[in-house]
């Protein structure tokens, strides 16, 4: 399909959010209001389990619908945030319809036609869409705002990454069994999860996605694809380890990078100080970095601990925390959408 137009119509905007009910559309639509995105019609769409639910927007009461052909006719952008399979069945159709879909599943990511898109880092891929544009996975994202102003002062040669990631990395539910048996945990019992394989309750483990044949999971080979097409970089060295742990949201990342040259530890603190989408929180004295409680429900990544690698003079170490709900997932999507916007400003 040729999609005819790279921008959004004239304002304000019929909008569908796909995957309405999930923890990522509920975030989808806090920011619309919050951000008073124009939007003229909003439509709200999930499976048929959860249609008939309710959410306020703009003090007005809206019922989440169940997804059909018909409902995406007359749409100027579908935020999809639905999964992959749900993301793959309806394209076409809401191509067909006019409509430019923010996709924030895996769907699409890697293919040749559809951008992958960090407003801060890469705004400029936006505009080749084809009718799709993919949203990274959230750590890739929160891991792109650093190495995104970074790699515009001095080219990187290799990225080794750990990340700790929250519940809410695999959904609402997730997040509510972690506080259940958490618990559990306190009153004695024996915590027996069902959303995740193994109990989050006091408890770590790596990353439960599956498996590929070179022995990284699912999860770690986003990481590296991924940043890699943001970046522009098909070739960059990249590593990554991702574990899941008890913490109900936002992701942290401990991050090496190594560039072709050295790189001042003042010179980077610099850099991110003036970042967009980060701030620079770290206390030296009092041994003071970011943490998951500083980024929840914000819009920006913190990074700290900036330091030199000892055992490299090119690398640098540092430490960042990132809402992975917010500007992990929802709020990137409408950032792209806005970017979309610009075009008639």
């Amino acid at each position: 399909m040729t999609f005819n137009h790279s921008f959004l119509p004239e304002r304000p905007l019929t909008v569908a959010v796909l995957g309405a009910s999930g923890a990522v559309g509920l975030e989808i639509i806090k920011i619309l209001e919050e951000r008073s995105f124009p939007i003229k019609e909003l439509r709200l769409l999930a499976s048929q389990r959860s249609a008939g639910q309710t959410h306020l927007y703009r003090g007005k009461k809206f019922v989440i619908e169940n997804v059909s052909e018909e409902k995406f006719e007359g749409v100027d952008l579908v935020l999809a945030s639905a999964g992959g399979s749900i993301s793959r069945r309806w394209r076409e159709v809401i191509n067909s319809f006019g409509a430019v879909m923010i996709d924030n599943s895996s769907a699409f990511r890697m293919d040749t036609d559809v951008p992958l898109v960090v407003p801060e880092v890469n705004p400029i891929d936006v505009f080749q869409h084809q009718g799709v544009i993919a949203n990274p996975n959230c750590t890739t994202i929160l891991l792109s705002l650093v190495l995104g102003p970074l790699a515009s002062q001095l080219p990187i040669k290799r990225v080794v990454v750990s990340t700790y990631q929250s519940a809410s990395g695999a959904g609402a539910r997730a997040m509510e069994e972690l506080k259940d048996l958490s618990k559990d945990v306190l009153e004695g019992k024996l915590p027996k999860s069902e959303v995740l394989p193994h109990s989050l309750a006091f408890n770590l483990f790596l990353h439960n996605s599956p498996l590929d044949e070179n022995n990284y999971c699912e999860e770690e080979m986003k990481m590296v694809n991924e940043t890699r097409k943001i970046m522009g970089q098909p070739n960059l060295a990249f590593t990554a380890t991702c574990v899941r742990v008890p913490v109900l949201r936002a992701h942290s990342e401990s991050v090496n990078i190594e560039f072709n040259e050295p790189f001042s530890v003042e010179n980077a603190r610099t850099i991110l100080r003036n970042a967009s989408g980060v701030e620079l929180l770290e206390n030296i004295e009092t041994n003071r970095f970011p943490m998951p409680t500083d980024v929840t429900n914000k819009d920006f990544v913190a990074v700290g601990r900036v330091r030199q690698d000892l055992s490299n003079p090119n690398a640098l170490e540092l430490w960042l925390c990132g809402d992975q709900i917010r500007k992990g997932a929802a709020l990137n999507a409408i950032q792209i959408a806005e970017l979309l916007l610009q075009k008639h400003d």
